[in-house]
Protein backbone atom coordinates (compact mmCIF):
# COMPACT_ATOMS: atom_id res chain seq x y z
CA UNK A 1 0.00 0.00 0.00
CA UNK A 2 1.15 3.54 -0.75
CA UNK A 3 0.39 6.78 1.09
CA UNK A 4 0.51 10.19 -0.62
CA UNK A 5 1.06 13.71 0.69
CA UNK A 6 1.27 16.86 -1.39
CA UNK A 7 1.29 20.63 -1.53
CA UNK A 8 1.31 23.14 -4.39
CA UNK A 9 4.87 22.18 -5.39
CA UNK A 10 5.50 18.53 -4.59
CA UNK A 11 3.68 15.21 -4.48
CA UNK A 12 5.27 12.51 -2.32
CA UNK A 13 4.50 8.81 -2.22
CA UNK A 14 5.64 6.43 0.53
CA UNK A 15 5.11 2.67 0.64
CA UNK A 16 3.99 1.04 3.86
CA UNK A 17 6.48 -1.73 3.02
CA UNK A 18 9.64 -0.49 4.69
CA UNK A 19 8.14 3.02 5.09
CA UNK A 20 10.11 3.56 1.87
CA UNK A 21 9.89 6.83 -0.01
CA UNK A 22 8.86 5.87 -3.55
CA UNK A 23 8.28 9.16 -5.37
CA UNK A 24 9.26 12.85 -5.25
CA UNK A 25 7.32 14.50 -8.05
CA UNK A 26 7.71 18.22 -8.77
CA UNK A 27 4.44 19.55 -10.16
CA UNK A 28 5.82 22.62 -11.94
CA UNK A 29 8.76 20.75 -13.45
CA UNK A 30 6.49 17.80 -14.28
CA UNK A 31 9.37 15.60 -13.26
CA UNK A 32 10.12 12.68 -10.97
CA UNK A 33 13.30 13.18 -8.93
CA UNK A 34 13.55 9.85 -7.13
CA UNK A 35 15.07 6.78 -8.76
CA UNK A 36 12.23 4.41 -9.59
CA UNK A 37 14.09 1.15 -9.17
CA UNK A 38 15.23 -1.49 -11.65
CA UNK A 39 15.93 -5.20 -11.12
CA UNK A 40 18.87 -4.88 -13.52
CA UNK A 41 20.59 -2.24 -11.37
CA UNK A 42 19.04 -1.65 -7.95
CA UNK A 43 15.39 -2.49 -7.19
CA UNK A 44 14.99 -0.20 -4.17
CA UNK A 45 14.34 3.55 -4.10
CA UNK A 46 14.96 4.94 -0.61
CA UNK A 47 15.22 2.24 2.07
CA UNK A 48 15.33 2.98 5.79
CA UNK A 49 18.45 1.46 7.38
CA UNK A 50 17.69 0.10 10.88
CA UNK A 51 18.83 -1.27 13.33
CA UNK A 52 22.19 -1.34 11.56
CA UNK A 53 23.76 0.70 8.78
CA UNK A 54 25.90 -1.30 6.39
CA UNK A 55 27.14 -4.80 7.03
CA UNK A 56 28.20 -6.84 10.06
CA UNK A 57 31.30 -9.02 10.01
CA UNK A 58 29.93 -12.41 9.00
CA UNK A 59 26.44 -10.89 9.36
CA UNK A 60 26.86 -11.55 13.11
CA UNK A 61 26.98 -9.43 16.26
CA UNK A 62 27.60 -10.19 19.92
CA UNK A 63 25.64 -9.03 22.97
CA UNK A 64 26.41 -10.25 26.51
CA UNK A 65 27.93 -13.52 25.35
CA UNK A 66 25.18 -14.32 22.83
CA UNK A 67 25.53 -14.22 19.04
CA UNK A 68 22.81 -12.79 16.79
CA UNK A 69 22.51 -12.33 13.03
CA UNK A 70 21.25 -9.42 10.95
CA UNK A 71 21.33 -8.87 7.18
CA UNK A 72 23.03 -5.87 5.61
CA UNK A 73 21.24 -2.61 6.58
CA UNK A 74 19.00 -4.46 9.04
CA UNK A 75 15.37 -5.53 8.78
CA UNK A 76 13.24 -2.36 8.78
CA UNK A 77 13.44 -1.93 5.01
CA UNK A 78 11.68 -5.28 4.57
CA UNK A 79 8.98 -4.86 7.25
CA UNK A 80 5.39 -3.69 6.89
CA UNK A 81 4.81 -0.45 8.81
CA UNK A 82 1.52 0.77 10.22
CA UNK A 83 0.25 4.21 9.20
CA UNK A 84 0.03 6.50 12.21
CA UNK A 85 -0.81 10.20 12.30
CA UNK A 86 -1.74 11.66 8.93
CA UNK A 87 -2.43 15.10 7.47
CA UNK A 88 -2.40 16.84 4.11
CA UNK A 89 1.31 17.59 4.36
CA UNK A 90 2.53 14.88 6.74
CA UNK A 91 2.31 11.13 7.25
CA UNK A 92 3.74 8.88 9.98
CA UNK A 93 4.76 5.23 9.76
CA UNK A 94 5.25 3.01 12.82
CA UNK A 95 7.13 -0.25 13.36
CA UNK A 96 7.16 -2.04 16.73
CA UNK A 97 9.27 -4.94 17.91
CA UNK A 98 7.66 -8.38 17.95
CA UNK A 99 8.57 -11.70 19.57
CA UNK A 100 9.99 -12.81 16.23
CA UNK A 101 12.17 -9.69 15.91
CA UNK A 102 13.38 -10.04 19.51
CA UNK A 103 14.96 -13.36 18.54
CA UNK A 104 17.40 -11.55 16.22
CA UNK A 105 17.40 -8.08 17.79
CA UNK A 106 16.88 -8.34 21.58
CA UNK A 107 15.79 -4.75 22.21
CA UNK A 108 12.09 -3.82 22.48
CA UNK A 109 11.58 -0.68 20.39
CA UNK A 110 9.20 1.58 18.56
CA UNK A 111 10.40 3.15 15.31
CA UNK A 112 8.56 6.05 13.70
CA UNK A 113 9.35 7.49 10.26
CA UNK A 114 7.61 10.80 9.60
CA UNK A 115 7.51 12.51 6.20
CA UNK A 116 6.38 16.13 5.94
CA UNK A 117 6.34 18.83 3.26
CA UNK A 118 7.09 22.54 3.37
CA UNK A 119 7.25 24.17 -0.06
CA UNK A 120 9.90 22.35 -2.10
CA UNK A 121 11.39 20.70 1.00
CA UNK A 122 10.70 17.17 2.18
CA UNK A 123 11.58 16.49 5.82
CA UNK A 124 12.32 12.93 6.93
CA UNK A 125 12.18 12.48 10.69
CA UNK A 126 13.29 9.40 12.64
CA UNK A 127 12.07 8.58 16.14
CA UNK A 128 13.49 5.53 17.93
CA UNK A 129 12.07 4.75 21.37
CA UNK A 130 13.63 2.26 23.75
CA UNK A 131 10.70 0.25 25.10
CA UNK A 132 12.92 -2.07 27.12
CA UNK A 133 14.53 -2.05 30.57
CA UNK A 134 18.17 -2.00 29.37
CA UNK A 135 20.29 0.25 27.17
CA UNK A 136 19.42 -0.20 23.49
CA UNK A 137 22.11 -0.19 20.78
CA UNK A 138 21.33 0.58 17.15
CA UNK A 139 22.18 2.55 14.02
CA UNK A 140 19.87 4.31 11.60
CA UNK A 141 20.22 6.07 8.27
CA UNK A 142 18.72 7.09 4.95
CA UNK A 143 19.46 5.73 1.48
CA UNK A 144 17.52 7.82 -1.10
CA UNK A 145 18.43 7.34 -4.75
CA UNK A 146 18.06 10.28 -7.14
CA UNK A 147 17.73 10.53 -10.91
CA UNK A 148 17.63 14.21 -11.89
CA UNK A 149 17.53 13.52 -15.63
CA UNK A 150 16.52 10.10 -16.99
CA UNK A 151 19.55 8.24 -18.30
CA UNK A 152 22.18 10.36 -16.55
CA UNK A 153 24.88 8.37 -14.76
CA UNK A 154 27.00 9.51 -11.78
CA UNK A 155 29.55 10.90 -14.25
CA UNK A 156 26.91 13.49 -15.23
CA UNK A 157 26.66 14.81 -11.67
CA UNK A 158 28.83 16.65 -9.18
CA UNK A 159 28.56 17.35 -5.46
CA UNK A 160 28.82 20.87 -4.06
CA UNK A 161 29.50 20.91 -0.31
CA UNK A 162 28.38 23.67 2.03
CA UNK A 163 32.00 24.22 3.12
CA UNK A 164 35.42 23.54 1.61
CA UNK A 165 36.28 19.95 2.48
CA UNK A 166 39.32 17.74 2.73
CA UNK A 167 37.91 14.22 2.71
CA UNK A 168 39.13 10.65 2.58
CA UNK A 169 36.87 7.85 1.44
CA UNK A 170 37.03 4.89 3.81
CA UNK A 171 37.32 1.89 1.56
CA UNK A 172 34.94 -1.06 1.69
CA UNK A 173 35.68 -4.63 0.66
CA UNK A 174 32.64 -6.88 0.35
CA UNK A 175 30.71 -4.39 2.49
CA UNK A 176 33.24 -4.17 5.36
CA UNK A 177 35.83 -1.47 5.99
CA UNK A 178 39.30 -2.63 4.97
CA UNK A 179 41.13 -0.09 7.15
CA UNK A 180 42.39 1.69 4.05
CA UNK A 181 41.40 5.12 2.76
CA UNK A 182 41.89 7.39 -0.26
CA UNK A 183 41.85 11.17 -0.51
CA UNK A 184 39.10 12.34 -2.90
CA UNK A 185 38.96 16.10 -2.25
CA UNK A 186 41.44 18.61 -0.78
CA UNK A 187 40.17 21.96 0.54
CA UNK A 188 37.52 22.25 -2.18
CA UNK A 189 33.74 22.61 -2.25
CA UNK A 190 33.22 20.73 -5.52
CA UNK A 191 33.57 16.96 -5.86
CA UNK A 192 33.37 15.83 -9.46
CA UNK A 193 31.99 12.32 -9.76
CA UNK A 194 32.84 9.57 -12.21
CA UNK A 195 31.62 6.04 -12.70
CA UNK A 196 34.99 4.56 -11.68
CA UNK A 197 34.47 5.81 -8.12
CA UNK A 198 31.85 3.13 -7.58
CA UNK A 199 33.91 0.16 -8.73
CA UNK A 200 35.18 0.30 -5.11
CA UNK A 201 31.68 0.47 -3.61
CA UNK A 202 30.38 3.59 -1.84
CA UNK A 203 32.19 6.79 -0.97
CA UNK A 204 32.04 6.86 2.84
CA UNK A 205 32.99 10.04 4.73
CA UNK A 206 33.45 10.27 8.49
CA UNK A 207 34.67 13.80 9.16
CA UNK A 208 32.71 16.23 7.00
CA UNK A 209 32.49 19.85 8.12
CA UNK A 210 29.44 20.51 5.94
CA UNK A 211 25.92 19.90 7.22
CA UNK A 212 24.44 20.18 3.73
CA UNK A 213 25.35 19.45 0.13
CA UNK A 214 23.94 19.84 -3.36
CA UNK A 215 23.75 17.19 -6.06
CA UNK A 216 23.87 18.98 -9.40
CA UNK A 217 23.62 17.94 -13.03
CA UNK A 218 26.34 19.00 -15.47
CA UNK A 219 23.74 19.07 -18.27
CA UNK A 220 20.84 20.98 -16.70
CA UNK A 221 19.84 23.36 -13.92
CA UNK A 222 18.12 20.63 -11.92
CA UNK A 223 19.53 19.90 -8.46
CA UNK A 224 18.67 18.55 -5.03
CA UNK A 225 19.95 19.74 -1.68
CA UNK A 226 20.32 17.50 1.38
CA UNK A 227 20.60 19.00 4.86
CA UNK A 228 21.74 16.52 7.52
CA UNK A 229 23.27 18.35 10.50
CA UNK A 230 22.48 15.55 12.97
CA UNK A 231 24.18 12.75 11.02
CA UNK A 232 27.93 12.22 11.60
CA UNK A 233 28.57 9.97 8.58
CA UNK A 234 27.68 10.22 4.92
CA UNK A 235 27.66 7.77 2.01
CA UNK A 236 27.46 8.38 -1.74
CA UNK A 237 26.73 5.28 -3.79
CA UNK A 238 25.79 4.04 -7.21
CA UNK A 239 26.80 1.28 -9.58
CA UNK A 240 29.16 2.00 -12.50
CA UNK A 241 27.00 3.08 -15.43
CA UNK A 242 23.71 3.08 -13.48
CA UNK A 243 21.34 6.03 -13.93
CA UNK A 244 20.98 6.97 -10.25
CA UNK A 245 22.98 8.37 -7.35
CA UNK A 246 22.30 7.69 -3.66
CA UNK A 247 22.98 10.34 -1.01
CA UNK A 248 22.98 8.71 2.42
CA UNK A 249 23.07 10.42 5.84
CA UNK A 250 23.96 7.89 8.53
CA UNK A 251 24.11 7.45 12.28
CA UNK A 252 26.17 4.28 12.06
CA UNK A 253 28.68 2.37 9.94
CA UNK A 254 29.61 -1.06 8.64
CA UNK A 255 31.98 -3.22 10.63
CA UNK A 256 35.69 -3.25 9.95
CA UNK A 257 37.04 -6.56 8.65
CA UNK A 258 37.71 -8.95 11.52
CA UNK A 259 35.67 -7.07 14.13
CA UNK A 260 34.32 -9.48 16.75
CA UNK A 261 33.73 -7.13 19.69
CA UNK A 262 30.51 -6.43 21.54
CA UNK A 263 27.74 -4.74 19.57
CA UNK A 264 27.91 -1.87 22.08
CA UNK A 265 31.56 -1.26 21.04
CA UNK A 266 30.82 -1.10 17.31
CA UNK A 267 32.03 2.10 15.62
CA UNK A 268 29.18 4.58 15.18
CA UNK A 269 26.70 2.66 17.34
CA UNK A 270 24.01 4.68 19.12
CA UNK A 271 23.12 4.06 22.78
CA UNK A 272 19.65 4.81 24.13
CA UNK A 273 18.53 4.62 27.78
CA UNK A 274 15.32 2.79 28.74
CA UNK A 275 12.20 4.86 28.04
CA UNK A 276 14.15 7.49 26.07
CA UNK A 277 13.56 8.55 22.45
CA UNK A 278 16.25 9.22 19.85
CA UNK A 279 15.36 11.95 17.31
CA UNK A 280 17.05 12.74 13.99
CA UNK A 281 15.91 14.55 10.84
CA UNK A 282 17.22 15.37 7.40
CA UNK A 283 15.66 17.23 4.51
CA UNK A 284 15.58 16.96 0.73
CA UNK A 285 15.02 20.18 -1.19
CA UNK A 286 14.28 20.29 -4.91
CA UNK A 287 16.17 23.12 -6.60
CA UNK A 288 16.31 24.57 -10.09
Amino acid sequence: MTEKIENDMLRIEVATSGAELSSIYHKNHKQEYLWQGSPDWWPRRSPVLFPIVGKLNGNLYRMNGKIFSLPQHGFARDMEFKVGRRGTNTVEFVLESTEELLQKYPFPFELKIIYSLNGVQLYIHYEVKNEGLKHMYFSIGGHPGFALIPGETPADYYIEFEKAETLDRHLLQEGLFSGKSERVISNEKILGLNNDFFTKDALVFKNMKSSSLHMKSRKSDYAVKLTFAEFPYFGIWSKPGAAFLCLEPWCGLSDTQGFEGEFSAKEGIQSLEPGKTFLRSFSIEIES
